[in-house]
C-alpha cells in the first residue's frame, strides 16, 4: 500500500470546484483536453463549434463566467488569449476526485459531486477512475489512518481481488471498508477491527464493489505533537 506523506508535496494539489453549470463544466473540460493536445488553447469559434453555439458573443460569455469562478484567465484582445488556472497540465498529471465520504447511492462516485480534485503525478494515481475519500474517526484506525487523512480508491473487479485486501463496498444498502477473502464461492468481508463476524456474500452480484484501497495521503502540520520524557 503506498503512502505520501508530506506537507507540501509537489505531485499533488488540492483544486476546490465552485458550483458550475453543465455547459460551463464540459466546456473547460474539452479546453483543458484540447491544450493537453494540441498544446495551446481552442479558439472561441472552435469552442462553439464543438457546443453548438452559433454566436461568438455567447462563448465568450460562458468564457467570462468560468473567467468569474476562477478557473479562466482572459485576454479579450487574443483569440486564443485564455489561461486555464488552478490545474496541473503537464501530461505526466490526471486530476483524481475527492469526496468527503463512500458514495451511498448508485454504483459508484460521480464526479460532479466531488468536494475537490487533486492533481496527482499518474505513477501515483492509480488506475482510470480512482478517487480519493477522506477517512472519518475510527474507520480505518486499523491501518493508521487518523480523521482527514485521503484513501486512494481503484476501480477492481472481483476477479482481480486477492485474498487480505482492503475493500470499499457496499452490501445491503451500507458503504464500508472490509477485509476481502474467499471460502471457496462464497466471498467474505470481513470489519476492519477484527471483531465481529464477517459477512458472507454468496452471490458477488448482491455486492457493489466500490473500489481497493491502495494508497492514503496525510497532512502532517494538523496532527497534535508527541513528547516523550527521558528519565535522568
Amino acid at each position: 500500500m503506498a503512502l505520501f506523506l508530506g506537507r507540501d508535496i509537489q505531485a499533488l494539489e488540492i483544486w476546490v470546484l465552485p458550483n458550475l453549470t453543465e455547459l460551463e463544466d464540459k466546456i473547460l473540460g474539452y479546453m483543458v483536453s484540447y491544450l493537453r493536445s494540441n498544446t495551446y488553447q481552442p479558439s472561441i469559434r472552435e469552442i462553439g463549434e464543438r457546443f453548438g453555439i452559433k454566436s461568438t458573443k455567447t462563448v465568450s460569455e460562458h468564457l467570462q463566467a468560468l473567467a468569474d469562478k476562477g478557473f479562466l484567465e482572459r485576454d479579450p484582445s487574443r483569440s486564443r488569449g485564455v489561461k486555464i488556472l488552478g490545474m496541473d497540465l503537464d501530461a505526466q498529471g490526471v486530476s483524481v476526485a475527492c469526496f468527503p465520504r463512500l458514495p451511498e447511492d448508485g454504483r459508484g462516485p460521480r464526479a460532479d459531486r466531488a468536494e475537490s480534485f487533486f492533481t496527482l503525478d499518474r505513477r501515483l494515481a492509480g488506475d482510470k477512475g480512482a478517487y480519493f475519500v477522506q477517512a472519518r474517526a475510527e474507520e480505518l484506525a486499523p491501518l493508521g489512518c487518523v480523521e482527514g487523512d485521503y484513501i486512494l480508491v481503484e476501480p477492481s473487479t472481483v476477479a482481480e481481488l486477492a485474498d487480505g485486501a482492503i475493500v470499499a463496498a457496499k452490501v445491503e444498502g451500507r458503504a464500508a471498508y472490509y477485509r476481502f477473502s474467499r471460502n471457496g464461492r462464497t466471498i467474505q468481508l470481513r470489519p476492519l477491527t477484527g471483531r465481529g463476524a464477517a459477512t458472507e456474500v454468496d452471490d458477488p452480484g448482491s455486492m457493489v464493489l466500490l473500489g481497493r484501497i491502495t494508497g492514503m495521503y496525510r497532512r502532517m502540520d494538523h496532527l497534535p505533537v508527541a513528547v516523550t520524557a527521558i528519565a535522568h
